[in-house]
């Protein structure tokens, strides 16, 4: 029990390295923007996905955006791919189609696999040219966003391109408060150091883009997993594609301002990162394409929803220890409670990352919300031990796992 126990903290030892490394080079290191400066080019013929499932609060929000893109409008097709809504969905974006029909053109699905990924392997066939943008439909893109989006794409090598994503909402409750902070230490941080050290920047399913060639050439949506994100990141690596993140290009997008709704989001990602985890984690260590020090981040990031079941067992196994033979640990065993007692919250690195994200940023107020992070960190640890249990029972029964929709807040569908 002791060994388990000191093989879990040294693994949180090696996350709390890994997040100091990335802290480190958004302070000090060199920065790598390499296509932010492309503003006038011949750009490409693309196609903008809005991904849509009872979404009539806001469809036409981010409908609306998009028509103020200055990217040209004959180079651009708006698909709103309505996927078996029940509610206004579909009126609204007929009354959009009517006004405007040579610019959107809809794709609506009455049938079929339920799911994001299963839609959005469906409305592939509907899309002109080779560049395809994706926006969930609660997502307000900015006016300059699409090129922003699609200058990687001239770098042949690259299949996927994702921006920095922004709440919304911030200002609805303390949750999406915490979000924000969460979302700024993810972005303004640790995607951007990965894509600073060439390590494996994420491909987020929103907020960016895809190059269908590359989607097709590696298999095309799989609509059995929850996390088609992370599913074509990996994918897309394991076959030599490059994916950049852009983290001057910004999205926003509405989070949860309810901790039921939060949680059920918490552990679709869980539940879709760890099947693909399960797929393809030989093949990512055998690939001939990746560098050692993508294939080490890469597991990493692929490991990031274990560590909270890991983290979970390491308290049990604690405990446990103290109370078979509280003597022998505390004599014998004193470094591994040093090391679980600097380890025993995931380390605090992850709340640097995000002190530092704020910073950079530039509000220093929004440092006094960090203390109730720790608070969100433990519902998340529960929610995630939790999914990950319930994925091992789905894969030993072969259950079919369920995507749910996460609910949607915003009360004028204008805005």
């Amino acid at each position: 029990m002791a060994i388990v126990l000191l093989a879990i903290v040294v693994l949180m030892m090696i996350y709390a390295i890994r997040h100091m490394l990335f802290t480190l080079n958004r302070i000090f290191g060199r920065q790598r923007h390499p296509y932010i400066d492309i503003d006038d080019a011949h750009w490409p013929q693309i196609t903008v996905l809005i991904a849509a499932h009872n979404e009539e609060k806001v469809i036409a929000g981010c409908i609306e955006a998009l028509l103020n893109s200055n990217y040209p409008t004959d180079c651009l097709k708006i698909v709103p791919v309505n996927d078996r809504s029940t509610d206004q969905t579909r009126f609204i974006i007929d009354n959009y189609v009517a006004r405007f029909p040579n610019r959107i053109k809809p794709f609506h699905r009455a049938a079929g696999k339920p799911g994001k990924a299963a839609a959005l392997k469906d409305a592939l066939a509907h899309v002109d040219g080779d560049i395809v943008i994706i926006f969930d439909a609660d997502y307000v893109p900015g006016c300059g966003l699409i090129k922003q989006l699609v200058a990687p794409f001239f770098d042949p090598e690259v299949g996927a391109v994702m921006g920095r994503v922004v709440p919304l909402n911030v200002g609805s409750n303390l949750l999406t408060r915490m979000l924000d902070l969460e979302r700024s230490g993810g972005y303004q941080v640790d995607q951007q150091a990965r894509m600073n050290m060439k390590m494996v920047p994420q491909f987020g399913g929103t907020g960016g883009g895809v190059r269908v060639s590359a989607v097709q050439a590696v298999g095309g949506w799989h609509e059995n997993v929850l996390a088609e994100d992370t599913d074509i990141t990996y994918r897309l690596l394991l076959n030599g594609w490059k994916t950049i993140y852009t983290n001057r290009t910004e999205c926003y997008e509405e989070v949860p301002e309810e901790w039921a709704v939060r949680i059920k989001q918490v552990k679709r990602w869980s539940k879709g990162h760890n099947q693909v985890l399960f797929r393809y984690w030989y093949q990512f260590l055998t690939s001939p394409y990746l560098s050692l020090v993508e294939r080490i981040d890469g597991m990493l990031l692929l490991l990031v929803f274990v560590m909270p079941p890991l983290l979970l067992l390491g308290w049990i196994l604690a405990l446990a220890l103290y109370f078979i033979n509280a003597s022998y640990v505390v004599t014998n065993a004193i470094p591994i409670f040093a090391l679980m007692a600097y380890g025993t919250l995931g380390n605090f690195a992850a709340f640097f990352e995000i002190v530092i994200a704020v910073l950079l940023d530039g509000n220093r107020r929004r440092l006094r919300l960090l203390p109730f992070n720790l608070f969100g960190f433990f519902i998340s640890m529960f929610s995630i031990s939790a999914s990950f249990y319930s994925l091992i029972v789905d894969v030993v029964f072969k259950r079919e796992l369920i995507w749910e929709k996460t609910l949607r807040y915003r009360k004028d569908a204008s805005q």
